[in-house]
């Protein structure tokens, strides 16, 4: 195994570590290859590509492979085996907990086993920060989608810390992600908790104590004006404007003039985010990627924004190159409202104090995948020495 160039280090590590290789580190294989033709022997659960997420192994959805004897001995997963994305988002990898009694990988995976005392649980860390910081590339070959072939992979090189002080990093790692880790389980919960909110008290299935009157089904378009935002190039986007610019997806900037001003919904128009809902206080820039819907009422902007975010906007997306939303079709959609305006304001409040929980702990969620990725920054590089 021939020694890493020092020129194409990502960092200059402490004198005291070796340099070394994940092919001097590690037994390297790819998975089986898909071919529903040739393969033979008996079927088998594999995981693929889309399996192997960031530090965890998704088994929602796999599929079989027939594999023979041999193939069986070679490609069964063992506990601690580390996956590594071969195509894709290259690098990305988890490692095998036996979380199925019988499963093994195709062609998609690279499969890494020590040779001697490297963790695979560092380095399922270094491949995170190679990643994220774009060192990998470097080792990828590029057709319609990057691939990190074997004979590459290999010669990528590794920092090699003393043992115990590889147990310590994994160690402070693993408890940064597992902070991580615990605020996205408690915002998918709290998201569940507020779609069951939305389900019930914006079809009236629960009533808020002290409410009793009756509901209407009105069109959209009774409630609120529409129309599009204006045109902005993005010279006119920047970090110091005065106002922010809210496109389909969003914010996506600041600029130094608005188009709105006051209390208002913006409603994507076009693309993977069409449909998503944003609601606004103050002066802003809609775009023209954005629809601006503003409540004709009184008192009930917010009920509207979370009256449209559970409307399903996409089912009356138009078909084309991608999915688009028009103002009139909007307009035509029915939907059960309150007829006093002050539950449609007591709804709005449960459901917008949710919200506000959410954004703080997607706040606290962002400042800890920082100090993540700072730790990684400073372990993995020997920056800081923790023994």
């Amino acid at each position: 195994m021939s020694e890493p160039d020092n020129a194409l280090l990502p960092a200059k590590f402490p004198a005291d570590w070796t340099i070394s290789t994940v092919g001097a580190q590690f037994h390297v294989i790819l998975g089986k290859m898909l071919d529903a033709e040739k393969n033979i022997g008996t079927p088998k659960p594999y995981l693929g590509n889309r399996s192997v997420q960031w530090g965890r192994v998704d088994l929602s959805d796999l599929d079989q492979i027939k594999l023979t004897e041999g193939d069986m001995r070679k490609y069964r997963l063992q506990t601690g085996d580390l996956l590594v994305c071969e195509g894709g988002d290259i690098g990305r990898a988890a490692i095998w907990q036996d979380q199925l009694d019988d499963c093994y990988f195709q062609k998609a995976l690279h499969r890494l086993r020590p040779r001697g005392s490297y963790l695979p649980v560092l380095m399922r860390y270094l491949l995170e920060y190679y990643a994220k910081t774009g060192f990998l590339t470097n080792f990828a070959t590029q057709t319609s989608i990057a691939h990190l072939p074997k004979d590459k992979f290999v010669t990528v090189p590794l920092p090699l810390p003393p043992l115990r002080e590889q147990q310590a990093i994994a160690a402070a790692l693993s408890d940064a992600d597992a902070v991580v880790a615990g605020l996205e389980r408690v915002i998918a919960k709290k998201r569940l908790i507020k779609q069951g909110a939305m389900q019930d008290l914006l079809t009236a299935r629960r009533r808020l104590p002290g409410f009793s009157g009756e509901w209407e089904v009105k069109r959209l378009g009774d409630l609120m004006s529409m129309k599009s935002g204006d045109a902005i190039t993005s010279a006119f986007i920047h970090e110091e404007g005065d106002y922010p610019v809210f496109g389909g997806n969003g914010l996506r900037g600041f600029t130094n003039s608005f188009n709105r001003d006051g209390e208002c919904t913006l409603v994507g128009r076009q693309g993977a985010l069409c449909g998503v809902v944003t609601h606004t206080v103050g002066k802003i820039f809609a775009s023209e990627h954005a629809i601006v819907c503003k409540a004709t009422a009184p008192n009930c902007q917010q009920f509207i924004s979370h009256r449209l975010e559970y409307a399903d906007l996409n089912k009356v997306s138009e078909s084309s190159a991608q999915p688009g939303l028009s103002v009139e079709k909007i307009k035509k959609i029915e939907i059960d409202v309150p007829l006093d305006g002050l539950e449609q304001k007591a709804i709005a409040a449960v459901l917008s104090d949710i919200d506000a929980e959410i954004q703080t702990l997607e706040s606290r969620l962002g400042k800890a995948r920082a100090v993540k990725e700072g730790m990684m920054q400073n372990l993995l590089t020997g920056r800081v020495r923790l023994v």
